[in-house]
């Protein structure tokens, strides 16, 4: 850390230098411009940006499937706002992936298409975006998904868990756009004014989407295992399935009002209760448990699948708990 001492100009305006280092690294000389944010106390100094498309190129001679759908999603998450996509001859099977990126990306469209090159542009404008509206989606969609999975694997219905396992695809779009945002407000403190956020309620929200993905992603594993179970289930098994679905669930709702608590004490409260509930979702899934010993190896390996996916869910309900109490803490002075 480097300290300046503030120096007082012409009897009324305070200046203050900045380090040579950072400006040669930034390319700022005498007579260009620096922008100033307040931000919770402090001042932040930055480059004045430009209003240029900031544009990414990434080589994908070497790269095939998920690592190329991974690959678009990471620059994408990124923030740029043109990804260009080269190798010496792209194939189909790769534009066939960069396609079916951009469907499952939210805003991207393909501008510009070569033979050794596929353009992909942004049209989202992240300041337009609520992340608010965006996690409290997520929860509805995750919350659902896991209710369900379970009453899909109680009727053994089929078409329920596929269409659980579609919704996955919603939750992950959902994902990616708060990621996107969040990233871009760390590297721009004018990102967090325009979403009307700061940049720690942000990490609050990116923290907690994340642990809704999760949940997301232990739902649609759920229906899997209910496609792969080719033997019914007891009923008594089912139903203890169910409660604990109820448990968990409960905790997730909890959980969210908590974060989204305008009121410091009424968040403070509901997080607590819901980190409470957690505890005895362990011994509701030791019950269980003692229930499959009695099943044959296979159905009960499958339903024990279940069990901890329930398990985990009420485990990230609790991590959003908490980072809602993190939330409703009172900020230092500085």
């Amino acid at each position: 850390m480097e300290r300046r001492k503030v120096q007082l100009t012409g009897g009324s305006t305070y200046t203050v230098s900045i380090p040579k280092g950072w400006a040669r690294d930034h390319d700022i000389t005498a007579g260009e411009e620096v922008a100033f944010h307040q931000d919770n106390g402090s001042l932040l100094l930055t480059p004045v940006s430009s209003d240029e498309p900031t544009r990414g190129v990434l080589d994908i001679s070497d790269r095939e499937g998920d690592a190329l759908m991974r690959g678009v999603m990471t620059m994408y998450v990124s923030g740029f706002d043109e990804i260009e996509l080269t190798a010496d001859r792209i194939s189909p099977a790769q534009r066939r992936i960069i396609r079916e990126a951009t469907q499952r990306l939210v805003g991207l469209e393909v501008l510009e298409e070569t033979a050794d090159t596929v353009v992909i542009q942004d049209l989202l404008d992240s300041a337009e975006l609520s992340v608010h509206s965006a996690v409290r989606r997520m929860h509805l969609i995750s919350r659902s998904m896991l209710e369900d999975a379970v009453t899909a694997l109680q009727e053994h219905d089929l078409d329920l868990a596929a269409d659980v396992i579609s919704r996955d695809d919603d939750v992950d779009r959902l994902w990616y756009v708060v990621s996107r945002i969040f990233r871009s407000t760390l590297r721009s403190p004018e990102m967090a004014r325009e979403i009307g956020l700061s940049r720690e309620k942000c990490f609050d929200y990116h923290s907690s989407a994340r642990q809704l993905e999760r949940i997301a992603d232990h739902a649609a594993k759920i229906s899997q295992v209910t496609r792969e179970l080719d033997q019914s289930v007891p009923t008594e098994v089912t139903d203890s399935l169910g409660e604990l679905c109820e448990a968990a669930t409960d905790i997730i709702v909890t959980a969210f009002e908590a974060l989204f608590a305008d009121d410091p004490d009424t968040a403070t409260e509901l997080a607590n209760e819901a980190r409470a509930k957690v505890e005895a979702i362990d011994d509701r899934a030791r019950g269980i448990d003692d229930q499959l010993r009695e099943l044959d190896p296979t159905r009960a390996r499958h339903l024990g699948l279940i069990v901890d996916s329930l398990s985990r869910s009420a485990d990230y309900g609790g991590n959003i708990a908490e980072t809602a109490l993190q939330k409703a803490a009172p900020a230092p002075d500085l």
